[in-house]
């Protein structure tokens, strides 16, 4: 039965993204198993069904264990909830780990709640932040610089009209500072070209770009990488599910570089040691939704799902200048 199809009308209106084919891809599940972006709980529950013994869920928005009051308690000891980072899974693992989740991006249960910021669809104060701690979405656009804006623009949003962006939210703000998302659409908006029926709305990119800045979502996905390889025992999985090519890139090549996969240098270079694989590839391409899934959720539809295998190799120091992490001015 589908994952959308198990869901009871009191379970929260979140529908876990390939969460099938990942349970098929690190079949048989057993042992256990952290969930570094619990979110609704969808896929800690779908490993619980499967058969894992235990899933530790982690995330940074202390409101989820609230959210899970009402199912949690059926799974007694088999379920623990941690807030915090994935970047640190390994401590809050507390041993070793059989299989590591991860749900990359911004949850629909956040984006679907204006008080948090996320989206431009419904107004609200501009926040963005996935946790409790630090500096706002607000924040950022109101103290950054003009080029320090444009190059988040640019880099995470892969946005065109950045430094047009960047100039005219330095701009408003001169004005007014800018403190709800609508407020941040409509400047966006006035720098770009109406949208055509079936384009995205002008303010998307920008809006994801500054998520990520907020949260330094890639630099949390290189630091959980790097900690789920050091936390999985030989045999352990681990499962990515990604949401734009950023974050995608990212994945691929870390685990190109880390299964002795990753594209050769020059014939005409000097060989270099080849360093023992820490995994093996168990999705060669990645795992895209299937048409049903599309139908029944259309948030899924760039979605990309890797998994990989732990070897028995140690853990070591990943180059993260090859991981293709954009260059972002610092300072405002």
């Amino acid at each position: 039965m589908a994952a959308a199809e198990r869901l009871s009308p009191s379970d929260p209106p979140h529908i876990p993204v390939l969460l099938r084919p990942l349970l098929e891809a690190v079949s048989p599940v057993r042992g256990t198993w952290l969930d570094g972006t619990f979110g609704a709980g969808g896929y800690a529950r779908g490993l619980l069904d499967a058969g894992a013994d235990r899933v530790i869920g982690v995330d940074r928005d202390p409101s989820v264990a609230g959210m899970a009051a009402d199912w949690a308690p059926a799974y007694g000891d088999r379920l623990r909830l941690v807030q915090g980072t994935f970047s640190q899974l390994d401590s809050h693992a507390g041993g070793p780990l059989d299989g590591v989740v991860l749900d990359l991006g911004v949850s629909s249960m956040q984006i679907d709640r204006a008080e948090r910021g996320f989206s431009f669809q419904k107004d609200g104060p501009l926040d963005m932040r996935m946790g409790d701690e630090g500096p706002s979405a607000a924040d950022l656009v109101n103290t950054a610089s003009e080029a320090n804006l444009a190059d988040i623009l640019f880099h995470y949003g892969e946005e065109r009209a950045a430094r047009r962006i960047a100039r005219a939210i330095v701009a408003a703000r001169a004005i007014a500072p800018i403190v709800t998302t609508a407020q941040l659409a409509e400047v966006v908006a006035r720098c770009l070209p109406r949208p055509k029926p079936g384009q995205i709305h002008p303010a998307t990119r920008s809006f994801q770009a500054i998520r990520i800045a907020v949260n330094d979502e890639l630099g949390e996905l290189v630091a959980g990488l790097e900690a789920a390889e050091r936390a999985l025992t030989p045999g352990g999985k681990l499962a990515v599910v990604t949401f734009h090519s950023l974050e995608d890139r990212i994945v691929k090549r870390f685990l190109q570089l880390r299964s002795g996969q990753a594209a050769g240098t020059s014939r005409h270079a000097p060989e270099t040691p080849q360093e023992a694989a820490r995994f093996h590839l168990l999705t060669r391409k990645a795992t895209a939704p299937d048409d049903a899934e599309l139908a029944a959720n259309p948030r899924a539809r760039s979605a990309k799902l890797r998994v990989a295998e732990r070897t028995d190799a140690p853990a070591g120091p990943v180059d993260r200048a090859l991981l293709g992490l954009p260059k972002i001015m610092e300072g405002a």
